[in-house]
């Protein structure tokens, strides 16, 4: 099968690939770009392990090919953490033990990141049914439910003190 360039913003760094048009994006990043934070859970878009933002929305990246990436813009986890610092949404998960084992962290992060950008003042119903689309096998929701709503309230003040 021969393989087609693919170009694409990802994690604010500009690339250029050769891949084979079946390559899932999962294996994109994680093989092509070493970038090994989307896991791969379930392989059919029920776990959310794999969840990265494309172009503003949260996209299961199992079941989305490389090359449906041609110009868009990619963040994956690897990308939130801004010159070392931790992402407000990384560090209430460390705060308030968003995690468990970590196997969905990567995925519950990049949805709440988008979930944030879509619903920056979110009620926990909100939260509950913004997340519904990612699993976490540890049962830890009701810390990950905290940790987003800790992530909205310091977003919130970072951005009245940036005004």
């Amino acid at each position: 099968m021969s393989k087609k360039m693919v170009a694409m913003t990802l994690n604010g760094k500009s690339v250029e690939e050769a891949v084979e048009p079946r390559t899932l994006l999962v294996h994109f990043l994680r093989e092509k770009m070493c970038l090994t934070g989307a896991h791969i859970g379930c392989e059919t878009s029920h776990c959310g392990a794999c969840t990265v933002d494309i172009d503003g929305q949260s996209v299961k990246s199992c079941t989305h090919l490389a090359v449906q990436c041609e110009g868009s813009d990619v963040k994956t986890v690897e990308g939130l953490a801004n010159a070392g610092a931790l992402h407000a949404i990384q560090d209430a998960f460390y705060k308030e033990h968003g995690l468990q084992c970590g196997f969905c962290t990567p995925g519950m992060l990049m949805r709440a990141y988008r979930f944030l950008q879509d619903n920056p003042n979110p009620s926990a119903e909100e939260v509950r049914h913004g997340m519904s689309g990612n699993l976490c096998r540890c049962t830890g929701y009701q810390n990950i439910i905290k940790a987003v709503l800790h992530a909205a309230k310091t977003i919130q003040q970072q951005s009245a003190v940036a005004a």
